[in-house]
């Protein structure tokens, strides 16, 4: 098994926590992704900080592609980990 693991940046924490559920539904996710805040160096505003959804994917079933489509619908992307 690959240790395989995607990244999706997202603007805020809603969007963060909406995306997280709807990775479920849209592509069978079982694991529940971890959130992570992402604090922009020197940034003074912690309301301001990106949102990381970090997910596993040891079996490598998940399209990159699909992924950085579905980030979008928030604002966000998918980022290289």
């Amino acid at each position: 098994m690959s240790d395989v693991r995607h990244v999706l940046v997202l603007p805020d924490r809603d969007a963060a926590e909406e995306a997280s559920e709807a990775l479920g539904r849209r592509f069978g996710v079982d694991e529940e992704p971890r959130l992570v805040r992402d604090a922009l160096a020197g940034e003074g505003d912690a309301e301001d900080a990106q949102w990381l959804v970090l997910l596993r994917d040891e079996q490598g079933r998940l399209d990159p592609a699909e992924l950085e489509e579905f980030a979008g619908e928030w604002d966000g992307w998918r980022e290289e980990p």
